[in-house]
């Protein structure tokens, strides 16, 4: 109704502005239509005023939820994040609790308090999980996951939220090693990594494939070079920290970077999650959580190593 008596309102100014245009009698026309006008005018400048009222809190609303950061509302959905539960020191089964624990639950435990979701996690093997991901069968996935332009083309990344080293692991008594150009000049030397993995992909960039040994799981890569079946592991130094841990006296990491590679949740392409969780990541950088998560996990207080989770 009101909107009626606007237009109303618009459409005699717009009449007048006819006549006049048309050299009609121009004062006649206005005599006639000044009453009706005024009436319209006052019975509808409240309408206006509380409509301008309206307008102006809305974009004051915006401009402070702007200023703040104000995180979306995700209104309690559930989200299913697949994870591994064997890469330390991201996700695993603590062998205390024997409940699932590590940086990604964390994270994700956070992320789902600041944009309102429900985090259901889901274990899946690493072998498949980007695909499954990719067919939607799980809405992200948390494994440590390096940010790739490949993996970019069937998946969706978040913004990296840390950046992994990829180190060499050998048998702390190996002295053939100490860089890859060891491993390259020296054919000797037995190379192995877990397939489907950037530490794989690093390693194909330095030796013939067929030199690399590959294993479906690291942990199978490290029991094979503590065995002696191979000499030299390429991995994530994070992850390579794990197995040193209580195998001091057995294992070492050496040489520099390999490469230094930010790590990323992934989604289905198109997903409405992404910029939900870049901004959520964001606000947890900004706050102080992901610096206290590092401590947590990637630093000597992180204790736990894979012997403790055989």
């Amino acid at each position: 109704m009101k909107q009626t008596k606007i237009v109303v309102l618009v459409s005699l100014l717009v009449l007048v502005m006819f006549l006049v245009a048309c050299g009609g009698q121009v004062q006649e026309a206005i005599e006639e239509a000044a009453p009706t006008i005024q009436a319209a005018a006052t019975e509808v400048a409240p309408t206006i005023e509380a409509a301008a009222t309206e307008v102006a809190e809305e974009v004051e609303q915006a401009q402070e939820e702007a200023e703040t950061g104000a995180l979306p509302d995700l209104g309690g959905r559930e989200v299913t994040i697949a994870v591994e539960n064997q890469y330390l020191p991201f996700n695993y089964i603590d062998p205390n609790t024997g409940e699932p624990a590590g940086w990604d639950y964390d994270a994700w435990d956070t992320i789902c308090e600041l944009l309102n979701c429900v985090p259901v996690y889901v274990e899946a093997g690493w072998e498949g999980m980007i695909q499954a991901v990719a067919d939607g069968q799980y809405d992200a996935a948390a494994d440590g996951i390096t940010i790739t332009d490949e993996r970019a083309e069937i998946v969706d990344f978040s913004d990296g939220y840390i950046n992994i080293e990829q180190r060499l692991l050998v048998r702390v008594d190996e002295d053939r090693v100490n860089s890859i150009e060891d491993v390259q000049n020296d054919e000797s030397i037995v190379p192995g990594t877990q397939t489907g993995t950037t530490n794989y992909e690093t390693a194909t960039q330095y030796l013939d494939v067929d030199r690399i040994r590959g294993y479906e799981t690291f942990p199978f890569a490290v029991q094979a070079l503590l065995s002696g079946d191979v000499d030299v592991v390429f991995m994530d130094e994070t992850a390579g920290q794990g197995y040193v841990g209580v195998n001091a006296e057995d294992l070492k990491l050496v040489g520099e970077s390999l490469s230094s590679d930010a790590l990323g949740f992934i989604y289905p392409k198109g997903s409405d999650l992404v910029e939900p969780v870049n901004m959520a990541i964001a606000e947890m950088k900004a706050n102080g959580t992901l610096e206290e998560l590092a401590v947590k996990y990637f630093t000597d207080a992180f204790t736990i190593t894979y012997d403790d989770l055989e």
